[in-house]
C-alpha cells in the first residue's frame, strides 16, 4: 500500500494551480518546461507533507552519507514511481493535452556527478529511504555540474552544464540553517594555567554555506530522507566603496571568489589554482556538514559526548576525509573536549568506503596548500600524524612500513592513510576489491587491525534500472512470476530463470529487446544523428573514460573486424553495432585522445562500403543518466573489459546484466561475483587474472614480442599509426602501448579477447540462445540490488536494525 493516495484529477488540478501561482499562465499557454516545473513542485509538496505529517521514524541512530557526487539523473518520473502516482501523473498530463514523455524530457539531468561513484550514492539514497533507514546525504550544490560533452571535429569539448531549471524545482533553500566556513588566516596559540592549549584563528576569510535540500522518497513513500547540498555564498554581496569609485568588476571580486567554490564538479587540477579550488570545495563541504550534524545532535540530545551513539558518518571515497579533523576541531575548539575524548568519539563515528585499488589515484594534498588554506586543520593533522606514527613504530619498529602508512610524508597529506588511522571500518566494494585492499594496498595496517576491514559489493536501484526504464521486461517478469514481489524483494528475480527454456517467453524477450532497440534508435538519432541498425546486435561499452577501462582495446577489436571484412567480404558475419559513451576528465589528455580515436574509427567504419549492414560504430555524445536509461534496455552485449585488478567494482555491468545483456569481460571488480552467479555458460570471460597481471609485469613484460607473433594485432596497430579516413594518426597511443610498457596490458590480452568475442558471437547468432542468455542474466541480477548492499551496510557497519 502506497502512503500517498492521490487521484489523476487531483494531480491535474494541483498542476494547474501551480502554473497559475508560480508562472501566471494557464495549462493551455504554458510551455513544456513550465509544466515540468509545476509537476515537480506538486511532487515535492507531496513529499514535504509526507515528511511533516507521516510516520517518519525517530531513530536513535542516523546515517550521514558524504559524497562529492550524487548522480541523481531526472527526478520527476522516479519520485512519481516511488510515491505510486506514476499513472495519476501521466493521466493528468494527458488531460492537460501534454505527452508525458515530452514533459519528462524537459527535465535536465541533475548535474551533481560524473560516473559510478555518484550513481552509486544516488542508488543508496533510494534504498536507504525504501528500507526505512533515517539517512541524510550531503554534497555540494554544483551550479554547473561536471560538464556537458560536445564532440567538435571528433574531439571532446567541455561546455557548462546548466541544470538550474531542474534545481529550482526540487531544491529548497534552508537559509536559517546556513553556517560559516573559514579559510586562510593564522593560528594564535594560547595556554592556560593548567597547561591546556587553545587555538585562536585570526585573519581568516569567511564563506557562507547555505543548505539546499532535495527530498528523497523511498519506494511506497514509507520514508522521506533528505539530500542536503551546500551552496557557497559570499558574506559580502558587494564592496560599495569600490563600486562607488567605478571599480565595478573589482567590487564583485570577493563574491566571485566565494561562489566559485560551488560552480563546477571536479575543476581541472593540473595547475595550482585548480588544486586550491578542489581543496576549498572539499573543506567547504565537510565543514558545513560537520557543523550541521553537530548542531542538530545538540538540539536533540544536548550532550556532545553521546555523538557516536547516535550518528554514523559514511565517507564515500577519500574526498570527504577532512571531516575527521574538522569534527576534532569543532569538538575541541567549540565544545571544550580534550584530545583523547574527541578522538574517541570521532573514531567511533566515521567509516570509509574505498573506491580504487590504484595507489596513484588515492588523494594526496600538497602540505603547503593545507597549511595556508586550513591552518587549524593542519595543526590537528600534525597531531594525528604524530600519534599515528608513535603507534606504528610501537607495532613495526623502525620499518619502512611506518613511512608507507604515515599521513604526512614527502610534503604531502595522504587522505587514505588518514582514513586508516581514524575510521572504525574500511570497506571495499566487491569481493576481489576487498581482498586487494587487505592483502596489497592496505596490507600493513590490515595486519594490525584486521577486524576493521570488510567489503560490501556495490548494488544498483533495481526499481529504477528495470521497472522504471524497461517496463516491457518488468511486466513480463511480473507476469511470469505472478506478482510484483521483486520490486521489494529483488531475490525473487531468481525465479525468472525457470523460464529460460520456455519458447514463448524467449520469443517475448526477443520481441521486447527489438522494441527497446527501436526506442533507443530514436534517442540516438536525436542525440547524435546516428541511424542505428536495429537488426544488428547492440554491443556497448559505456562508462567513464580511463585507460584501465580499456575502451582502446575494444577499438582494436573493431579495427580487426573491419580488416577481416576487407580480407573476406563474403565471410559469415553476425551484424553488430558498437556504441561507446564516456566523458574524459577535462585535464586527462590520453583519455581525450582515445575519444578522438573512437570518433575517427566510427567515421571510417560507417563510411566504409564493405562494412555497410554489417558493422557500425557510434560514440554517443554527452553520456548521462537519462542516456543510460535509454540505452540499457536495448543493449545485448556488455563490454566489461578492464585490466584485472584495477576496477574496484563497477555498477554499469550490473545494470546491463539486469536488462538482459550478455557480458564479455575480465575477472575484475564485481565481474568476479557476476561470474559466480552466471557460470561459464552464461558469461564470457577472457584475459589475465589479477595475480597473473602482477606476475607478468614482474617477469619483464615486453608487449612488442606479442605483436611480432600476431599478424592481426600488428595490422591493427599499423592502421592506428597510419590513421583513418580523416587523416589523423594515433601513433602516440600506439607508442604508449609498445614502448611505454602497455601499463594496462591491452597487448597481452588482445588475442584472448578477440577469440572470446568470436566465440560469443558464434553463440548469440542463435536468437533462441541469445534470449536464453538474456533471461538468465536478468534472473541472476537480483543479488546486485542496492537494497541488499544497503542492508549489509546497516547490519555490518552502521549497526542499524531494519
Amino acid at each position: 500500500m502506497f502512503k500517498s493516495q492521490i487521484s489523476r484529477d487531483e494531480v491535474r488540478s494541483a498542476i494547474e494551480d501551480k502554473l497559475c501561482a508560480h508562472f501566471g499562465v494557464t495549462s493551455r499557454d504554458a510551455s513544456d518546461a513550465q509544466v515540468f516545473q509545476a509537476s515537480a513542485i506538486v511532487i515535492r509538496e507531496i513529499m514535504s507533507r509526507l515528511m511533516a505529517f507521516g510516520e517518519t521514524k525517530k531513530s536513535d541512530r542516523e546515517v550521514h552519507y558524504l559524497s562529492m557526487e550524487f548522480l541523481m539523473g531526472r527526478s520527476l518520473m522516479k519520485n512519481a514511481f516511488n510515491l505510486g502516482i506514476s499513472e495519476a501523473l501521466t493521466g493528468a498530463l494527458a488531460d492537460l493535452g501534454r505527452n508525458a514523455a515530452d514533459i519528462f524530457e524537459a527535465e535536465n539531468d541533475a548535474g551533481l556527478g560524473n560516473g559510478g561513484l555518484g550513481r552509486l550514492a544516488a542508488c543508496y539514497m533510494d534504498s536507504m529511504a525504501s528500507l526505512g533507514i533515517p539517512a541524510t546525504g550531503y554534497s555540494i550544490c554544483y551550479e554547473l555540474g561536471i560538464f556537458r560533452q560536445k564532440i567538435v571535429d571528433g574531439k571532446q569539448t567541455e561546455v557548462a552544464d546548466d541544470w538550474r531549471t531542474a534545481a529550482e524545482s526540487w531544491l529548497v533553500a534552508r537559509n536559517d540553517e546556513a553556517v560559516e566556513v573559514r579559510f586562510g588566516g593564522h593560528i594564535v596559540p594560547h595556554w592556560d594555567s593548567f597547561g591546556h592549549y587553545y587555538a585562536e584563528h585570526v585573519g581568516y576569510s569567511t564563506v557562507t554555506a547555505v543548505p539546499r535540500d532535495m527530498l528523497i522518497a523511498g519506494y511506497k513513500g514509507d520514508e522521506i530522507n533528505t539530500l542536503r547540498l551546500w551552496d557557497a555564498r559570499s558574506t559580502t554581496a558587494l564592496d560599495m566603496y569600490l563600486f562607488s569609485e567605478g571599480e565595478y568588476v573589482k567590487s564583485l571580486e570577493q563574491r566571485t571568489m566565494s561562489e566559485v567554490i560551488t560552480k563546477v564538479l571536479y575543476p581541472a587540477d593540473d595547475h595550482i589554482q585548480g588544486k586550491q579550488l578542489r581543496l576549498k570545495q572539499q573543506y567547504f563541504f565537510v565543514s558545513a556538514t560537520a557543523q550541521s550534524i553537530i548542531k542538530k545532535h545538540l538540539e536533540r540530545y544536548g550532550d556532545i559526548r553521546s555523538f557516536a551513539l547516535h550518528h554514523v558518518i559514511q565517507i564515500n571515497d577519500t574526498h570527504p576525509t577532512l571531516v575527521i579533523p574538522e569534527l576534532m576541531r569543532i569538538m575541541m575548539d567549540e565544545h571544550g573536549l580534550g584530545w583523547d575524548e574527541a578522538w574517541s568519539i570521532v573514531t567511533k563515528a566515521v567509516a570509509y568506503t574505498n573506491h580504487t585499488v590504484m595507489s596513484e589515484a588515492l588523494e594526496k594534498w600538497p602540505q603547503e596548500l593545507i597549511q595556508t588554506l586550513l591552518p587549524r586543520v593542519w595543526e590537528i593533522l600534525c597531531e594525528i600524524n604524530r600519534r599515528w606514527c608513535e603507534y606504528l613504530i610501537s607495532q613495526f619498529g623502525k620499518s619502512e612500513k611506518v613511512g608507507r602508512c604515515l599521513i604526512i610524508q614527502d610534503d604531502g597529506v595522504h587522505m587514505a592513510n588518514l582514513c586508516l588511522a581514524a575510521c572504525f571500518k574500511v570497506n571495499g566494494v566487491s569481493a576481489l576489491h576487498g581482498e586487494i585492499l587487505q592483502k596489497d594496498l592496505f596490507a600493513d595496517v590490515c595486519t594490525l587491525r584486521p577486524e576493521r576491514f570488510t567489503y560490501v559489493t556495490n548494488g544498483i536501484d533495481h526499481r529504477r534500472w528495470l521497472a522504471q526504464i524497461n517496463p516491457r521486461l518488468s511486466e513480463l517478469v511480473c507476469e511470469t512470476l505472478g506478482s510484483e514481489a521483486y520490486l521489494t524483494q529483488p531475490s525473487e528475480l531468481q525465479k525468472f530463470a525457470q523460464f529460460a527454456d520456455d519458447g514463448t517467453v524467449r520469443d517475448r524477450v526477443n520481441e521486447i529487446k527489438l522494441l527497446n532497440k527501436a526506442d533507443f534508435a530514436k534517442f540516438i538519432y536525436k542525440n547524435d544523428g546516428f541511424v542505428l541498425n536495429t537488426e544488428a546486435i547492440l554491443d556497448v561499452q559505456v562508462k567513464r573514460l580511463h585507460e584501465y577501462k580499456r575502451q582502446l582495446l575494444c577499438a582494436m577489436l573493431i579495427s580487426r573486424l573491419q580488416n577481416m571484412l576487407h580480407d573476406n567480404p563474403n565471410m559469415p558475419f553476425t551484424p553488430r553495432s558498437f556504441v561507446f559513451a564516456a566523458k574524459a576528465a577535462a585535464g586527462y589528455r590520453t583519455a581525450k585522445r582515445i575519444i578522438e580515436l573512437l570518433c575517427s574509427l566510427a567515421n571510417d567504419v560507417n563510411n566504409d562500403p564493405v562494412c555497410k549492414g554489417k558493422l557500425q560504430v557510434c560514440f554517443m555524445e554527452n553520456y548521462r543518466v537519462s542516456a543510460a536509461e535509454a540505452l540499457m534496455p536495448a543493449s545485448q552485449v556488455s563490454e566489461q573489459i578492464s585490466t584485472a585488478g584495477k576496477e574496484a567494482s563497477g555498477t554499469g555491468n550490473m545494470k546491463l546484466m539486469l536488462n538482459g545483456a550478455v557480458t564479455i569481460g575480465t575477472l575484475d571488480g564485481a565481474n568476479v561475483e557476476m561470474f559466480g552467479q552466471l557460470g561459464e555458460k552464461n558469461m564470457f570471460l577472457f584475459g589475465l587474472h589479477a595475480d597473473e597481471v602482477t606476475a607478468l609485469r614482474s617477469s619483464g613484460y615486453d608487449p612488442r614480442k606479442y605483436v611480432e607473433c600476431d599478424a592481426e594485432l600488428k595490422a591493427v596497430l599499423d592502421r592506428f599509426s597510419r590513421g583513418f579516413a580523416d587523416g589523423k594518426s594515433y601513433s602516440d597511443l600506439v607508442s604508449g602501448l609498445l614502448y611505454n610498457g602497455d601499463a594496462y596490458m591491452l597487448i597481452a590480452d588482445f588475442r584472448d579477447y578477440v577469440n572470446t568475442h568470436d566465440r560469443l558471437y558464434g553463440v548469440i547468432s542463435d536468437k533462441n540462445e541469445l534470449a536464453r542468455l538474456s533471461i538468465v542474466n536478468t534472473a541472476k541480477a537480483g543479488v546486485f540490488a542496492a537494497d541488499r548492499a544497503v542492508a549489509e551496510y546497516a547490519e555490518d557497519i552502521w549497526k542499524i536494525k531494519l
